[in-house]
């Protein structure tokens, strides 16, 4: 029942510190979305319906299918597309290339995922370039209580979405696996908005001892997803529509990727414990724009070794730990010149015109390494964890089209990092923490191959950001009905980061630059209580204030002919960045009936980071730089039966009930292209069958 889901919370470990540590005396801010969360998923496609109840973190869907916008505490907010500064594990397998970016989540099928820890802010700095912003720790379900558990499940929905997923599932002896092989798709509420999506994801694990035991994945994933572009104020009263531009140059992204990888637990005796992971991944890029088609072709290797030494004594228990990350990348990429085919029929296809005008033939090499050490310690109701890490990032950018040595850039960065945590175990219904740690984010891949000065070469301009977050916390239980975790915290960080355009490279060309300073205050909320038995209350709740404040900035930012905007003035808010955010959801099971009911409020936006706009001197009829607020209402009912021994779950879910109109995604962009509205009602049933 609810009670148990509530007092189960206690007994949970989590590994996203990169050593077993309570959920309940972890000293930093970290959340836990389980199978009580992930049970409840319209469409288990987007990151935004796993990760609905983690505080500090927003997730935008720009297109109404798994291409999703993901900022922690406000860092990654002006990313173009991917993840910048949060680290993202799968099965402990790292998804982040050596500067810290992850393309995007196109591996992960939520619908398998077992459970996922959030460790938010620089406290994941143990995890370097892809921890400035926090940590997303993914665990793909595996094992079984017989040889083999099969699921499936088929769902439809609204604006033709569609999705059928199958999972096998087992344990055998020494062996646990999982796999699993999903094909969705839809057309998306606006024009030119339509994807597909095929996965295949594999996992075997195997304990060869009770000191030996050994994780392999492989998996495969070809996502296609049309880009509509964004719409400026004046194409607001037809929502549905796309940018003039993204029909005849059949605007859109497209990710071919297979990835192999294989991590190792040794525990030599009780002090002395090997860890390690090693993996492989190859890709193949492309996206058009009304500018060029641009073609990449990545490999990725990487592997990593952790040590850990424990030993107690009478009133104490001690880890310490050292260990080496190493990533490696090479993108071979080209750009050739767009051409419009105003006469195209509007199809789900990847053919474009391409000329033959090379823009850009280049290689880009990157090699990042990681050294770091931590000290766990416990005594009684006391923990500590604390941690140091060096890294550093080597970035090498050939042009095919030059010659001797102006055809070679480099651009290297290097920073040490430190973390100290404390928290003190009053009682049950007390855990206090306190947590000071440093972030680094060097300038990420698709950051510095955004060259303002031609289609080839890096951004040389570009440095990275660091921040220093200050956080103190309490979690704990009062009585058996009610479970809290607050958080509040000060960040601020220098160098941060602003995005800017020029006016001949097209809509889709996104520029970045080093904007100064900021400082960021923020509070975060989650409860679960049980308001009776069978009815239960979750909520998150995210408070943020985050403004750039005055420093020196690099001339070249100044230059009216280098960007198309002003770097932000200080006190300016940060934009995509909402001071309140609230995910409140009702919970009822009786027997076989499980209904659910949700809102989701969120409060108005800055949109553009340009003084000029911020200020209101620009036109307000192109540039209305305040993005209004909105709260959306959804529910899901579902009806569980068993025939012989087929259990199954039939489920109606409408999300948006009352048709609310808002953006769901805005972007900062001088062009004035900025908003990207989001569905308005949407259905779907699903159907999904275990045995």
């Amino acid at each position: 029942n609810n009670n148990e889901d509530t007092l189960k919370i206690e007994e949970v470990i989590i590994n996203s510190n990169r050593i077993p540590v309570l959920l309940k005396n972890t000293p930093c801010a970290i959340s836990l979305a389980d199978s009580s969360v992930l049970d409840i998923m319209p469409k288990t496609c987007g990151a935004e319906e796993a990760l609905r109840l983690v505080p500090g973190i927003r997730i935008e869907n720009q297109h109404n299918g798994e291409r999703v916008h993901i900022s922690i505490r406000g860092q990654g907010i002006l990313t173009e597309r991917g993840l910048r500064g949060t680290g993202v594990l799968t099965d402990g397998i790292p998804v982040n290339d050596p500067s810290g970016f992850a393309p995007d989540l196109y591996d992960i099928d939520w619908a398998a995922v077992e459970k996922i820890e959030v460790l938010r802010g620089p406290a994941a700095g143990l995890y370097g370039t892809g921890g400035a912003a926090g940590v997303l720790n993914i665990t793909v379900a595996s094992g079984a209580n017989k040889p083999a558990e099969t699921s499936v499940e088929q769902i439809f929905g609204s604006n033709g979405f569609y999705k059928t997923f199958l999972q096998v599932k087992g344990t055998e002896g020494i062996t646990d696996y999982g796999v699993f092989a999903s094909n969705s798709g839809g057309d998306g509420y606006r024009q030119h908005q339509a994807f597909r999506s095929d996965k295949f994801y594999e996992k075997v694990s195997f304990r060869f001892s009770e000191k030996l035991s050994v994780t392999q994945i492989v998996s495969h994933t070809d996502y296609f997803h049309q880009n509509p572009e964004g719409l400026n104020l004046s194409q607001l009263d037809n929502p549905k529509q796309a940018n003039p531009d993204a029909v005849p140059f059949n605007e859109y992204q497209k990710t071919n990727r297979t990835s192999s990888g294989a991590s190792a637990s040794y525990k030599i005796n009780e002090r002395n414990e090997i860890k390690s992971y090693a993996y492989y991944k190859t890709t193949d890029y492309k996206e058009t724009s009304n500018k060029c088609a641009e073609y990449r072709n990545y490999s990725d290797p990487g592997a990593g070794i952790q040590y850990n030494f424990n030993f107690k004594t009478k009133k104490t228990d001690n880890v310490l730990g050292a260990g080496i990350d190493y990533k490696h990348q090479k993108i071979n990429m080209y750009k050739l010149q767009s051409a419009p085919d105003y006469d195209r029929v509007e199809s789900i296809d990847d053919t474009n015109i391409e000329t033959d005008s090379l823009l850009a033939n280049q290689i880009i090499s990157q090699t990042g390494a990681g050294f770091f050490a931590f000290y766990k310690f416990k005594a009684r109701k006391f923990n500590f964890l604390g941690n140091a890490r060096y890294d550093f990032v080597d970035n090498e950018l050939t042009d095919k089209m030059l010659g001797g040595d102006s055809a070679v850039t480099e651009k290297d960065f290097s920073q040490t990092s430190f973390r100290a945590g404390i928290s003190y175990d009053f009682s049950d219904a007390v855990t206090v923490y306190s947590d000071f740690s440093q972030g680094f984010m060097p300038p990420s891949t698709e950051e510095l191959a955004a060259n303002p000065v031609g289609y080839s070469g890096f951004n040389t301009h570009l440095v990275p950001a660091t921040s220093d977050c200050f956080e103190v916390g309490a979690r704990g239980y009062i009585g058996k009905n009610l479970y809290y975790d607050f958080a509040a915290f000060k960040m601020n960080t220098e160098n941060d980061f602003f995005r800017f355009k020029q006016s001949d490279r097209g809509n889709q060309e996104v520029f970045y630059g080093n904007a100064g300073n900021s400082r960021r205050y923020g509070l975060e909320a989650y409860i679960v209580y049980n308001i009776l038995k069978n009815l239960k209350l979750s909520a998150a709740y995210s408070f943020a204030d985050y403004q750039y404040t005055s420093s020196d900035i690099d001339p070249v930012y100044l230059d009216t002919a280098y960007v198309l905007t002003k770097p932000p003035a200080d006190g300016q808010y940060l934009p995509d960045s909402p001071k309140h955010h609230l995910y409140a959801e009702l919970l009822y099971k009786v027997k076989n009936l499980k209904i659910s009911l949700a809102s989701q409020y969120e409060s108005e936006i800055v949109i553009y980071t340009d003084a000029d706009i911020y200020a209101g001197k620009l036109d307000p009829a192109i540039y209305r730089n305040i993005q209004d607020g909105y709260n959306i209402f959804n529910a899901e009912v579902a009806y569980g039966f068993n025939l012989k021994k087929i259990n199954a779950e039939f489920s109606i879910s409408v999300r948006n009930f009352t048709d609310v109109s808002y953006m769901a995604f805005t972007e900062p962009d001088p062009d004035g292209n900025s908003y990207h509205p989001a569905p308005g009602r949407e259905f779907f049933a699903a159907l999904k069958i275990r045995f």
